[in-house]
């Protein structure tokens, strides 16, 4: 785990809470501390520890140096909108989706991309989000599986679908069969930080800061049937470096899409 941390409740916790609490204490490995009516500085400083882990009946947050961490896909409900009305969406387009793919996103993070690609790929797709940061794992796997918020169905639906797996992608891309997925994506923490990205910024705190390596790249090669794909600043030395050739987005913004094709790839 990148942070230190410790689970706790929120300030009345029932039943529910102190039970999920619990679940939580035991697939992190740290310890399940009561509140005590302390605030969440006061308690990281009476355990000595960098992360507090909040179960309140509102949501999960992770709170870690006055930042607070929690799922709420905002941005992935605004993307499938504008999909639906014809907008392009670069990363979709970039993984050429079709719906029945099936999807392996080697980086979740907060899970937004892989609910968008989720939305895209429908019932009968597949969509599994790796993600090496326990604290994010389990915080995301639940939000995912809970999050109802006023939320449209198919963004429920699509949420629900994520299969989420607590592991270094390298590994477990190394355990996978050759082009047992579709599309293998990647959205590693850019070498050059877009500092506006408010969303962004609590995710670099527990988040895997390590770049991606050749190694993951080439297994990524031989698991994806048609493509693999990585999203880096447009500027990024990234795409050159690890043999992404083709490189798409939107003109005007930072972000793009480096593209690996397979044999038979188009669009």
């Amino acid at each position: 785990m990148s942070a230190v941390c410790v689970v706790t409740t929120g300030h009345r916790a029932g039943t529910p809470e102190l039970e999920l609490a619990t679940r939580f204490s035991l697939r992190l490995g740290v310890p399940l501390v009561p509140r005590a009516g302390l605030s969440i500085s006061a308690l990281a400083k009476k355990y000595g520890v960098s992360g507090v882990l909040v179960v309140s009946a509102r949501r999960v947050s992770y709170f870690y140096n006055g930042e607070e961490l929690f799922l709420h896909p905002s941005m992935a409900k605004l993307r499938i909108s504008e999909i639906k009305a014809g907008k392009t969406d670069w990363m979709i387009k970039a993984m050429g989706l079709q719906p029945g793919d099936w999807i392996l996103d080697c980086t979740l993070g907060l899970g937004v991309d892989a609910t968008v690609a989720s939305f895209v790929v429908g019932n009968q797709g597949r969509v599994v989000g790796v993600e090496s940061s326990p604290v994010l794992a389990v915080l995301v796997e639940h939000g995912l599986k809970t999050y109802r918020d006023h939320a449209p169905r198919e963004l429920i639906e699509a949420m629900a679908r994520i299969e989420v797996v607590c592991a270094n992608h390298l590994s477990y891309l190394k355990g996978l069969a050759a082009e047992s997925f579709d599309v293998v994506y990647f959205d590693p923490m850019f070498r050059k930080p877009l500092e506006k990205s408010a969303a962004i910024n609590p995710v670099r705190l527990v988040g895997n800061p390590a770049p991606l390596s050749v190694q993951a790249v080439e297994e990524a090669v031989r698991v994806a049937r048609r493509r693999v794909v990585m999203k880096e600043t447009r500027d990024s030395g990234e795409f050159a470096r690890l043999g992404f050739t083709r490189v798409q987005g939107g003109k005007s913004s930072p972000v793009a899409y480096g593209i690996i094709e397979k044999r038979g790839g188009t669009g």
